[in-house]
């Protein structure tokens, strides 16, 4: 067993072709191989909402994220363990990750209380004390039973002062030689993260304090939290570009289309977020020329699919007239086919992103797609970001 409580092997990443920074690679998990880069669907409480577990299959889903949070307060753990855990209690046969709670937590603002033991908050559902701690952390995720489990971390908020981010990233570093310590099951991979907000020395000294735990996988955290894009990237690409090259790159809570191709023209393997599903319940659909929005009066006349370059079941079988018609109606069909298609749009441009990898025309595609998505005002800091990736072709 390695010094970070797996088995050998069982979580092996192998690089199958480069472009710059950007790579395509195989995943092995214990539920079987995953190829990346890959964007997750969340599902913070057991569930994608409004998708069942075969859609997300036919979608191409990979790997679904479940909330430690959220899944230990209700229904707590031991129901999940009952079910032989995540796969077995939500039906979804395919690898798991769950976060650790700590992004939670930070949200809770001044209902939490921070100390070196862990965090005490309040229940968002009964108002009851609630203790989390490293230790408490890695046993729900082990009774939850995912692939991939996550370090407790402490996620400062933005902004916030420099002193608090560099006392958060070292006991971020403290917490996790905790979970390490209590991990108990060699088939799940923990994996560590990289905290310090935007500020490039601190991120350096995380790097310092964490790449010596050679964790399966490495995640980017402490960004996507309201800092500006030009103040994000700098920092995604000095902390990718640090982290070991033959391990999976996480950036935690990313689900934008343009920060997807930013992310993976970086060396970024897996992202998540709930965007795409909370867009479509908002009534809005993901495509190549922007976000189509199905409350504006346009659609509800127009004979055509969401996008009919995709293919996902919504844009089989329903014009936006259809669509619009059923968000004006408030059918939860509507939302359900608008998040369904969301999901499948960011898979179908990883998808898409691999290809231009493997074909190593990945900055000619980025470029493209980005000059049709942005209607040809591509802003300068995703310039930027495909400037280093072309450095490095």
């Amino acid at each position: 067993m390695s010094k970070s409580g797996t088995m050998p092997g069982m979580f092996e990443f192998q690089i199958q072709a480069r472009d710059g920074r950007a790579r395509v690679a195989q995943f092995h998990t214990p539920r079987g191989a995953v190829t990346t880069p890959m964007f997750m669907p969340v599902g913070t409480q057991g569930t994608v909402k409004g998708i069942s577990p075969q859609e997300l299959l036919d979608i191409g889903s990979q790997m679904i994220l479940g909330n430690t949070y959220h899944l230990m307060l209700r229904p707590g753990e031991a129901l999940v363990q009952a079910h032989g855990g995540l796969p077995g209690f939500t039906a979804y046969p395919g690898p798991f990750l769950t976060d650790s709670g700590g992004f939670q937590v930070m949200s809770l603002g001044h209902m939490r209380k921070i100390t070196e033991e862990g965090v005490t908050f309040k229940s968002h559902i009964d108002g009851s004390a609630v203790q989390l701690t490293p230790e408490r952390s890695v046993a729900v995720q082990e009774a939850l039973g995912a692939d991939i489990i996550m370090a407790f971390d402490e996620c400062p908020p933005y902004p916030a002062e420099r002193d608090y981010i560099q006392r958060s990233l070292e006991r971020t570093e403290r917490w996790l030689a905790r979970c390490l310590k209590a991990k108990t099951r060699p088939e799940q991979a923990l994996f560590a993260i990289v905290q310090g907000g935007v500020h490039q020395d601190l991120r350096e000294q995380s790097l310092e304090l964490t790449l010596p735990y050679d964790t399966p996988g490495f995640a980017l955290g402490g960004l996507a939290v309201g800092e500006p894009k030009e103040e994000m990237y700098p920092a995604v690409a000095f902390t990718a570009d640090r982290l070991p090259a033959h391990k999976p790159r996480y950036l935690m809570g990313v689900g934008h289309p343009e920060d997807l191709v930013a992310g993976i023209a970086l060396g970024v393997d897996m992202f998540d977020c709930v965007y795409p599903t909370r867009t479509g319940r908002f009534g809005y659909a993901l495509t190549d020329d922007g976000r189509l929005n199905l409350n504006a009066s346009a659609p509800r006349q127009q004979l055509m699919p969401l996008d009919s370059e995709c293919d996902c079941y919504a844009c089989r079988q329903y014009t936006r007239a259809y669509l619009a018609h059923l968000v004006r109606a408030e059918e939860m069909l509507g939302p359900r086919m608008l998040s369904l298609h969301n999901l499948r749009y960011l898979h179908r441009l990883v998808e898409r992103a691999r290809v231009a990898i493997e074909a190593g025309e990945f900055h000619s595609w980025a470029t493209g797609w980005a000059e049709r998505y942005f209607k040809g005002q591509i802003p300068a800091w995703f310039q930027k970001t495909l400037s280093l990736n072309a450095h490095e072709a």
